[in-house]
């Protein structure tokens, strides 16, 4: 019964308001593109992007999204569903596996600290790929972990290569370089004393092999070795290069963990300094908890270092620390809430600073928009300044939403000073689910109003038509899936000079930002019909 509340509860969390906004460029457009053109070509053992080979991404996502588009039609409520899924999955099976391992209130208070954190319930609304990658290889580390202590370890070791295999199927070999590190790793810290023989090994191995191998194998037998020559060289581009501008320093995951995952990753404090305080659970139990914990913090690390040194930096590439991080969060308050570990003054007021700086950034964001026409004057960036213009309006009162966050904070605070963990951590938790959604319902819209809806509603305009829509300058996916465009019957479309100088043979517009668009107003085939938000928009002549 409780199984089915969390489901209940999850499916309320995350179905409700997916389509609420539009698709969000770069990612979310990309993958729901690729969706969409699976739809249209019937070609569904292929990624496609503008109907030319996409080998960026394997298909799985992708897949769930076009079956989510059969059921739902093409929109963004359809996009993001299978996120949504995952998301009820995922709590569901961490309250399973926290039960298993010790009992149903670890269990619950490791999905609350999932649910109840910014960037782990935010992705689940999301329909970019890295919520379902991370559940698949957390499945699979799960289950190597449970081969030596399982009755059926065999069992557990094909479960676990079908469940890597999925990764891989999922966002690509970056699935086994993660899990191997990770495996490295815990066989240093362990001495080799695993718990896991070289049969069960080979059978992870064979597993993972053979799932990933029913769609990479047929891609290579049925299309040669260049797709996979393709994909191998963008994920080591990735590694190595600032991809698209996506630079930054060493430490930037760590502050998106400290800040994206609050108030989960404020609990990760308590475990310095801390005492050998006395286990919980002793014997065979306890030892497969401490045994947990290891394969946790290995992953957190693995997960945050490797992407710490990978050159490329976006935001949700550390995701994958969110299952560890979560664990070890919701192992710290099932322990303080058990009287085994006290949590000190300074992890309170840690949690109670971090907390401050959020709500008092949603407080201000409304006082922002009020008053965006002084903060424009003090703005240099012509395209940032161009997007504050936009018509999205903003009151005063809304800043109550931040307000009353910021107080809920500060009640958490106090009840945890005065030992009352457990509402303490209830209220922390629960009033942040409630601010994620105010945000995700009431601010998202606004935000994406001075990001990129005036490009969007330019692409809209175009449904329906037999036009030429490109974009200039920039890098995009949303004249695509928003323009719900169709194969290009004359392949010169493709080439760019062809569209600007040569004899074009339907009506042809651009797009370009407004920091950008001295050249092509220089341009004699190009005439200027709007501009919008930071947004130019051109004819062909």
């Amino acid at each position: 019964m409780k199984y089915l509340l969390i489901a209940i509860a999850a499916a309320t969390l995350f179905v409700p308001f997916l389509g609420h906004v539009h698709l969000f460029d770069w990612d979310e457009i990309n993958f729901a593109e690729a969706a969409r053109e699976m739809l249209v070509t019937h070609n569904y053992s292929q990624v496609q992007i503008d109907f030319a080979p996409f080998w960026e991404k394997p298909p799985l996502f992708i897949w769930m999204q076009a079956f989510s588009m059969v059921i739902f039609g093409v929109n963004e409520f359809a996009a993001r569903f299978p996120n949504a899924i995952i998301g009820i999955a995922t709590l569901v099976t961490l309250f399973s596996i926290g039960k298993k391992l010790a009992d149903e209130k670890l269990g619950l208070w490791w999905a609350l600290a999932y649910a109840g954190s910014w960037l782990p319930h935010f992705y689940f609304k999301s329909g970019i790929i890295d919520p379902t990658f991370n559940y698949f290889i957390f499945l699979a580390i799960y289950c190597v972990f449970r081969v030596p202590y399982a009755a059926k370890p065999n069992r557990m070791a094909i479960l676990g290569g079908i469940a890597l295999g999925l990764a891989v199927l999922t966002k690509g070999p970056v699935a086994i370089l993660v899990s191997l590190l990770s495996f490295v790793v815990y066989w240093v810290v362990k001495k080799g004393k695993t718990g896991i023989r070289l049969p069960q090994l080979g059978l992870i191995t064979l597993l993972a092999f053979i799932t990933a191998a029913l769609w990479f194998g047929y891609q290579i037998l049925t299309r040669g070795w260049w797709f996979v020559n393709e994909f191998v060289t963008y994920q080591v581009r990735l590694l190595t290069t600032p991809d698209a501008g996506h630079g930054g320093n060493f430490f930037y995951h760590w502050i998106v963990l400290l800040i994206g995952c609050f108030p989960a990753s404020i609990f990760l404090f308590s475990y310095f300094r801390s005492r050998k305080e006395r286990s919980i659970y002793s014997g065979a139990q306890g030892a497969e908890i401490r045994d947990f914990r290891i394969w946790m913090w290995v992953l957190f690390w693995v997960a945050l270092i490797m992407f710490s040194i990978v050159e490329t930096k976006i935001v949700h590439y550390s995701s994958l620390c969110y299952f560890p991080l979560s664990f070890l969060a919701a192992w710290q308050i099932y322990r303080v809430a058990e009287g085994k570990v006290v949590l000190r003054a300074w992890n309170i007021v840690l949690m109670l600073l971090v907390g401050m700086l959020i709500a008092t950034a949603i407080t201000l964001l409304p006082v922002v928009g009020v008053y965006k026409a002084q903060l424009i004057a003090a703005i240099g960036d012509r395209f940032a300044k161009a997007n504050l213009q936009a018509d999205v309006p903003f009151s005063l009162w809304e800043s109550a939403y931040g307000a009353v966050y910021l107080l809920l904070v500060i009640v958490s605070a106090v009840l945890l000073f005065n030992k009352k963990v457990k509402v303490g951590m209830v209220t922390l938790f629960v009033s942040t689910i409630c601010a994620i959604q105010i945000t995700v319902v009431h601010f998202t819209p606004k935000i994406e109003g001075f990001s990129q809806r005036a490009a969007i509603e330019f692409f809209e305009s175009f449904q329906g038509k037999d036009d030429y829509v490109q974009v200039l300058s920039y890098h995009s996916y949303a004249h695509l899936f928003y323009t719900k465009k169709m194969p290009a019957a004359n392949k010169n479309y493709y080439n760019q000079e062809w569209l600007l100088n040569g004899p074009v043979d339907k009506p042809t517009y651009f797009i370009c930002r407004v920091t950008d668009s001295g050249p092509w107003r220089a341009n004699p085939n190009l005439e200027v019909i709007g501009e919008k938000n930071g947004f130019v928009f051109f004819k062909r002549k």
